[in-house]
């Protein structure tokens, strides 16, 4: 059989590349010329003023006699009666008898019809191109077929050159859209491409992603496997295990292979787009070798398939699902079938006999059907009927318009119309195209650019029901809608699953990965089968790991992000609490220290210590304290920014009145050698507050330059830890940094310098040792804070500088005011004249007396000294 279509399929080419050479030089040759064979073909016909062709597959196969070469070669034999491939042709009669009676369509017009049956073979198609003298044009205007797309492709290359209007109620390839090849082709069926993708859009309805595909081995089959596989690739729903092409012999060998692989495959739900003669060897040997389990699909073809609805069958088939055509009512198409006798019509309406058509010879022709069910009369699920029905009214109501056309507003040449008596197929085609009406069953009739119909399916399902009896269900239906796609409406409370579990089957290569993990195909096979491997930390999903946003991370179990902990030096926890406890302790004791000094401000101990600077060292102390709180919380930017001023500044002062006590220490001291009275004019009350000030202000300038160039600023982290955001101040300009710290640190040396020179004066006068030793600790502490700042992360840097900051504040308030609330709350004996005054004070002050100085020069020292004395 194969063979035979190849060679039909050059037949054909060859006709396709010659007709144009022929076909003038065949009106150049004698009337008298004649087909030189006249075939004698299985047909029915009907005399009208225009006649429509017919080809239906009444007998489903054609024996071919062996050619000798010798003698004058016999025609095939059509064998095996097809009830609904009879019926098919009885539509097309029925309708074209019923628009014959019917006054508004085609009025003064009859129809006529020739029928014939195309024994599943391709020859007998021709027969419709010219009549006997091979002359004029077609005999037909129209033709309504054929079933089989290979034999449909080979037709519409031909009579496409005559411009002959062909109307398929079958053929579903989807190379029929092709304009360019097969101009004037129309169909009543959906093409297979949408077909095709219903099939895919149940598939991800039940999750369905690893199947296997079996195609018949024609046009029909090949071109729909490949735009199969193209739409899997597209749409990714699902991956394809095995693709088969089922022969047309029926080698056992063949089909045992072929269930072979189906046996060994994974896959539970199988594709079969094939036609019946395919379908019933494959499944017979699936019986055979009982390959039970398994979820059957089958395309529109499977709706004809009666011979597989038997108990026989039901055990593998059972809950298959298969798309069906449209199926639609044709009122009083039984009772025509019903009047139909094989012996009746030798009138002028049927001029050959139809017991050839039939091949009937159980028969007399008088026996009463009424009662009998038959599969020719069985009318209730007209599918492929209902195709047949629409095509003829398609080719009746666009011979109407044609018609209906007024002269000087048609659409031909010079807007001319097409008449009766001159009537071209290729005018039929214009109007064809346009053709647009409703069948008494409410469904529209048109077609889009490509000449396919508005595509629709019913969903059956194969139902095997606990009495035995076998029922084909409508579960659903599938259709394209303009404005959202492919459209399934699916009722599953109606579908019979022939499984124990009652449910649908699961059908994948690699069960989906849990969250937390990625797939990884599997090297050489298709992309459905894959490996699980867990995400790595911050991503997640079951499909393709992917990122979490910045603020989050994956949790635990990598099935969802999380917010990332935040960071920070807080006051809640016990690092925080704790700095900040020792904080207010700080700014407590500076409070109790300055309330201790002003309550006692009279007493010799606070006035020898120069209590104004003392006043004011122990106000930028208890600042020291209160500007380290700044360091704790979460940083905003205006805590950022103020944090290292205030700090820079409250240092930067209390550093500059112990600098400016040590130097007028020394300086008074000073005056005690020959000619060194002249440096006291300089440290003077006034001159004091100004140096505080300056040195103070610098500060300020160095802290407003940072904060306008390259401000402090608040910083998420995530360097630190991945799945944490530690909040940070970034000091912005390192070098406004360092510049802080470092004038800082300068006042600090030079203090310490400065007190360590003054360590040997009179103990019971000067705080130089006190001095030094504070100065020390401060030192100390700054130079142990920067290592410790820089390899710190996160809110341990935070934590370092709160640290350095309470450290030499408290090494300041202590070594500084420590002895002296020591002697005025513990010790008031001590706080006297005689014990802050000593010997060598006495000396010095005989010294300023008899100096070079000026009276008043002299007067006002030696009052600074009792000053100091007094105080």
């Amino acid at each position: 059989m194969g063979a035979f279509v190849v060679i039909y399929l050059i037949f054909c080419i060859l006709i396709l590349f010659s007709s144009s050479f022929l076909l003038p030089l065949s009106y150049s040759l004698s009337s008298s010329c004649k087909l030189r064979r006249k075939f004698h073909l299985n047909g029915l016909h009907k005399a009208g003023d225009v006649v429509l062709g017919g080809l239906f597959e009444v007998h489903h196969t054609s024996l071919f006699p062996e050619l000798s070469f010798t003698s004058e070669p016999n025609q095939p034999s059509c064998k095996g009666f097809d009830p609904p491939g009879f019926r098919h042709a009885m539509t097309m009669a029925f309708a074209i008898d019923e628009i014959n009676r019917n006054s508004n369509l085609l009025p003064n017009v009859t129809l006529g019809y020739s029928l014939y049956d195309n024994c599943a073979a391709l020859g007998i198609s021709f027969r419709f191109l010219l009549d006997e003298t091979c002359v004029g044009a077609p005999p037909v205007l129209g033709i309504v077929g054929d079933s089989f797309s290979t034999f449909t492709i080979a037709m519409s290359s031909v009579i496409g050159l005559y411009k002959l209007p062909m109307v398929s109620y079958f053929a579903t390839c989807p190379c029929l859209s092709d304009r360019q090849r097969f101009p004037s082709f129309f169909r009543t069926i959906p093409s297979d491409t949408f077909q095709v993708r219903a099939l895919n859009q149940i598939l991800k309805h039940f999750g369905w992603t690893w199947v296997g595909l079996l195609v018949s081995d024609d046009d029909y089959g090949l071109h729909a496997a490949r735009s199969f596989q193209s739409d899997l690739g597209t749409s990714g729903a699902g991956c394809l295990a095995y693709l088969e092409v089922l022969p047309w012999g029926s080698d056992a060998a063949d089909f045992r292979r072929i269930v072979d692989v189906i046996k060994v495959s994974t896959a539970r739900v199988v594709i079969v787009i094939a036609h019946e003669t395919h379908v019933i060897n494959l499944i017979e040997e699936v019986v055979r070798q009982n390959v039970t389990g398994l979820q059957w699909m089958g395309s529109e073809a499977w709706t004809t398939f009666m011979a597989l609805q038997t108990p026989h069958f039901m055990p593998y088939l059972g809950g298959t699902l298969t798309m069906a055509i449209r199926r639609g009512e044709i009122p009083g198409l039984r009772d025509f079938l019903l009047q139909i006798r094989p012996d009746l019509h030798h009138n002028n309406s049927y001029e050959n006999n139809m017991v050839r058509f039939k091949s009937c010879t159980l028969c007399t022709g008088q026996e009463d059907l009424e009662s009998v069910e038959t599969e020719s009369l069985d009318v209730s699920g007209l599918r492929p009927e209902y195709n047949v029905y629409k095509a003829v009214y398609a080719l009746a109501y666009a011979l109407d318009d044609m018609l209906q056309c007024e002269p000087g507003r048609g659409p031909f040449s010079g807007h001319s119309c097409a008449s009766l008596q001159r009537l071209e197929p290729w005018q039929l085609v214009h109007y064809l195209q346009e053709v647009n009406f409703t069948t008494s069953f409410g469904d529209q009739v048109s077609f889009d650019e490509n000449g396919d119909a508005l595509p629709i399916y019913d969903i059956m399902n194969w139902q095997w029901l606990p009495d035995g009896q076998i029922k084909v269900q409508t579960v659903g239906e599938i259709k394209l809608s303009v404005s959202e796609g492919e459209e399934l409406i699916l009722d599953e409370n109606k579908i019979f699953w022939n499984f124990e579990s009652k449910k649908p089957p699961r059908s994948v290569c690699s069960e989906s990965c849990p969250p937390g993990t990625r797939m990884a195909r599997k090297k050489g096979e298709p992309e459905c089968c894959f490996d699980c491997i867990p995400c790595s930390e911050g991503k997640i999903n079951s499909m393709e790991c992917t990122s979490c946003p910045e603020d989050f991370w994956s949790s635990p179990q990598r099935d969802h992000c999380v917010p990332k902990k935040t960071e920070f030096l807080s006051y809640h926890e016990p690092l925080g609490i704790c700095l900040t406890t020792t904080s207010l302790l700080g700014t407590f004791i500076c409070i109790i220290v300055l309330g201790i000094f002003i309550y006692h401000r009279s007493t010799p101990m606070v006035r020898a210590n120069n209590s104004e600077l003392s006043f004011l060292l122990l106000v930028s102390l208890k600042l020291c304290f209160l500007c380290s709180l700044l360091f704790i919380g979460r940083p905003r930017l205006w805590t950022c920014q103020l944090r290292h001023a205030a700090f820079g500044i409250s240092f930067v002062l209390c550093v500059s009145c112990i600098l400016v006590k040590t130097m007028v220490v020394l300086a008074v001291f000073k005056a005690s050698k020959p000619g060194g009275g002249a440096s006291l004019k300089w440290f003077g009350a006034v001159q004091q507050r100004g140096t505080v000030l300056t040195l103070t202000s610098i500060q300020a300038a160095i802290c407003t330059a940072w904060l306008v160039s390259s401000s402090p600023v608040p910083y998420k982290n995530t360097e630190y830890h991945n799945d944490k955001i530690v909040y940070e101040c970034v000091v912005g300009s390192t070098i406004g940094f360092a510049v802080l710290l470092g004038y800082i640190g300068l006042l600090a040396i030079l203090s310490f310098l400065l007190a360590f020179l003054a360590r040997n004066l009179p103990d019971n006068f000067n705080e130089a040792k006190l001095i030094t030793f504070s100065m020390l600790i401060f030192c100390a502490v700054w130079v142990a804070f920067v290592p410790a700042y820089v390899n710190s992360p996160g809110k341990y840097a935070d934590a370092v500088e709160v640290f350095a900051i309470l450290a030499s504040s408290f090494g300041l308030l202590v070594a500084l005011f420590g002895p002296k609330c020591y002697i005025i709350l513990l010790r008031p004996e001590r706080n006297t004249k005689k014990s802050i005054m000593g010997r060598g004070t006495t000396k010095f002050t005989s010294s300023i007396k008899q100096s070079s100085l000026s009276s008043n020069q002299r007067h006002t020292y030696i009052g600074l000294i009792k000053c100091l004395q007094a105080q």
